[in-house]
């Protein structure tokens, strides 16, 4: 029965999807044996077989009872099919050439899948055997894209950052960093130069899931796709913070003092080569001041070094507290001290800080229930005058401060200069100040009155208000010396604040007595124009009771070189007092003309620097007529000062200048000479 079914013929299309059928279920005889079967019944021949490998077949000849043909392509063969007995030779002949075509097309193809499936799983096996191999390391290992969007994320990032590969995959690279990187290294990550050509190693703070910032090494290499082109970056991280907190910590023990948290003398040092390098660019003077506790041996020997220490960090902290945030203070050894000041104008604006450090120990420290008191001499030593480094600064300084504990008058409040000269000007200065000081508080300082006239009827229109200091043993002091201390040390306010008082009290009294009005100027510096001044000029006048119309305020240019729109609306309030308003010393200052517009002044002062050289220097004629010209384009007043001769006032009266004061006229005279020369009806000379 099953020989008869074998040779009914079946058809070539239903024989082809048998083929291919067996060819992709079947293998080995049970292949060889349905391949067979299936010539077979596509021939209608009763002996039939396929023979699986290579070799050569002779295909017999056409008509013949025997039928090959190989299973091959190109080169590639798989067998050979081999049939007889069939009714039609020449039809079984082409019939079996096109099924072993077809076999061999359908081996091929199946071969070709069974390689790129088992490639495939190759491929498959390789990527999971890696992936293990980076979840094993403790290293954590991402890659993104060149936009920055992670594209993996390793057990190590995982444990790292505290994010799973889901929370981390997709998202950009910047949601790691730690706030105070994003803006330094934002760029770093994303594509540049070094993901062209090479990798990239840093130290960068990162944050985890939790909040916590940590350091983290950094290493980033190229990734690249299969035509060797940059698709992104490989990041490796490792977590160094306990490196990098004990680099800090190492770092901290040999830069600060271990006591009282200050630069140490390696530290400082540094500090100060660095700041003297920027003082040699800007062709400004340094000062190191070298400081020593006076009595804390004693307070050491005797209450122990708990309390000795504790002392010396109070003073560290006083000294920091009294000191600029870039001046540099360090604590050298025991009870040294050392602060650098850095952009010093005058030399001796170091004294003033000299001063300040000391006064700021004389506050007694509550330690351990004691009341301890400690003072400080001071030694100076100034860039460029005495050296160019720090060492060499140090040690000169701590020679003039050997020198000013050797001043047993008061210890506490001595200051040297290492330099001879500096010392004996800073003594002088000291002197000065602390004589000013005085003299404010015990009646020393009066009010001298310049007259002012104007040219064209020559009555007297106003006065200047001008301090003296009557010494008790020195006599008149010239202000050349004390007001340019008084504008350093800061002094220059209180200065300020008494001469307005006494020049309303007495321009008070002036007006009380019947005498026509008229401006009574008092200068105010820079450092007393301040938004509080409108409230004190109207304070002054409404306690004395004075009209606005007899006060002016001088001020210089160099009151208005800073914030013009702040000065403009102090200036404002002033002038809606009534008060006028003078510009002192015009055309020696940087102001902006443009500006000049903008403020309301009444009247420009033409400095005495250049009306002393009218009419013979050229120059000085050409400022002091561009000045009047200026002033009344502007509608302005002009009145020069420091006029002394009759051909000054004959040039003056000419360019068309409104005012004069000086000593052609009359020195500055106390207020009761000033008054006598008043009633007597002061005229204009010439």
């Amino acid at each position: 029965m099953s020989d008869v079914r074998e040779l009914v013929p079946t058809d070539f299309v239903t024989g082809t999807s048998a083929v291919c059928d067996a060819i992709l279920r079947l293998r080995g005889d049970a292949l060889v044996q349905e391949l067979g079967r299936l010539a077979r019944g596509l021939t209608a021949s009763r002996h039939g077989r396929f023979v699986p490998g290579p070799g050569l077949v002779d295909p017999g000849l056409p008509g013949a009872r025997v039928q090959r043909h190989a299973v091959a392509v190109g080169i590639e063969q798989f067998g050979w099919y081999e049939v007889s007995g069939g009714e039609q030779a020449d039809a079984s002949a082409h019939t079996l050439a096109a099924l072993a075509h077809l076999t061999a097309s359908l081996m091929q193809m199946h071969s070709l899948a069974q390689r790129s499936t088992h490639a495939y799983a190759q491929m498959e096996a390789q990527l999971a055997h890696q992936s293990q191999i980076l979840d094993q390391i403790h290293e954590s290992v991402l890659t993104m894209d060149q936009m920055g969007y992670i594209t993996s994320w390793n057990r190590g990032a995982e444990q790292l950052f505290g994010y799973t590969s889901l929370e981390a995959v997709g998202r950009n690279i910047l949601f790691l960093y730690a706030d105070e990187d994003l803006g330094d290294e934002a760029g770093a990550v994303l594509p540049d130069q070094f993901a062209e050509h090479g990798g990239r190693m840093m130290e960068v703070k990162r944050r985890k899931k939790s909040g916590e910032v940590f350091w983290a090494s950094l290493s980033l290499s190229p990734l690249r796709d299969l035509a060797e082109r940059p698709s992104g970056l490989i990041a490796y991280l490792t977590d160094i913070t306990e490196r990098k907190q004990a680099e800090e910590q190492l770092h901290h023990l040999a830069y600060y003092d271990e006591l009282t948290g200050l630069p140490n003398r390696t530290l400082f040092a540094r500090l100060v080569d660095q700041a003297l390098m920027v003082a040699q660019r800007n062709e400004t003077a340094g000062c190191i001041l070298f400081i020593d506790l006076n009595r804390f041996k004693r307070i050491n020997d005797t209450l122990g070094r708990r309390i000795g220490d504790e002392l010396l960090q109070q003073v560290g902290q006083r000294f920091k507290a009294t000191l600029r945030d870039e001046d540099l203070v360090a604590r050298l050894s025991g009870d040294e001290y050392a602060v650098g000041l850095a952009d010093v104008r005058q030399h001796f604006e170091a004294t003033t800080v000299a001063q300040k450090l000391q006064a700021a120990l004389d506050a007694p420290f509550m330690i351990g229930g004691h009341d301890l008191r400690v003072g400080a001499s001071i030694g100076i030593s100034v860039y460029p005058q005495d050296g160019n480094d720090a060492e060499t600064l140090l040690a000169l300084a701590d020679i003039a401060m050997e020198r000013a504990k050797g001043d047993d008058a008061n210890p506490d409040r001595s200051v040297a200069f290492y330099s001879q000269d500096m010392n004996k000007g800073m003594q002088e200065r000291m002197r000065i100040e602390s004589g000013l000081r005085h003299a404010l508080g015990n009646g020393e300082l009066t009010l001298y009155y310049q007259p002012k006239f104007e040219i064209a009827s020559g009555r007297l229109v106003g006065a200047e208000a001008l301090v003296r200091w009557m010494h008790p043993v020195r006599g008149i002091v010239p202000p050349s010396e004390f007001i340019p201390l008084a504008e350093t040390t800061g002094l220059i306010v209180q200065v300020g604040e008494w001469v307005l008082e006494e020049a309303c009290a007495q321009a008070s009294i002036w007006q009380r007595s019947g005498i026509a009005p008229f401006r009574v100027a008092v200068n105010v510096s820079a450092r007393e124009f301040t938004p509080s001044l409108p409230e004190r000029v109207a304070d002054t006048l409404r306690r004395y009771g004075l009209d606005p119309s007899w006060l002016e305020l001088e001020i210089t240019e160099s009151t208005l070189m800073h914030d013009v729109d702040r000065v403009t609306a102090i200036m404002d309030r002033i002038t809606a007092l009534g008060v006028s308003l003078s510009l002192d010393d015009f055309g020696t200052g940087f102001s902006s003309l443009s500006y000049l517009k903008r403020f309301p002044i009444h009247t420009l002062k033409i400095d005495r620097s250049f009306t002393m050289g009218i009419p013979s220097d050229a120059s000085d004629c050409a400022i002091a007529g561009t000045i009047v010209s200026m002033a009344r384009q502007l509608c302005l007043r002009v009145i020069a000062e420091g006029v002394e001769t009759l051909d000054q006032l004959a040039f003056l009266r000419e360019a068309g200048c409104d005012e004069v004061q000086g000593y052609l006229y009359a020195a500055p005279l106390p207020a009761y000479e000033f008054e006598k020369a008043l009633r007597e009806n002061w005229l204009l000379v010439g």
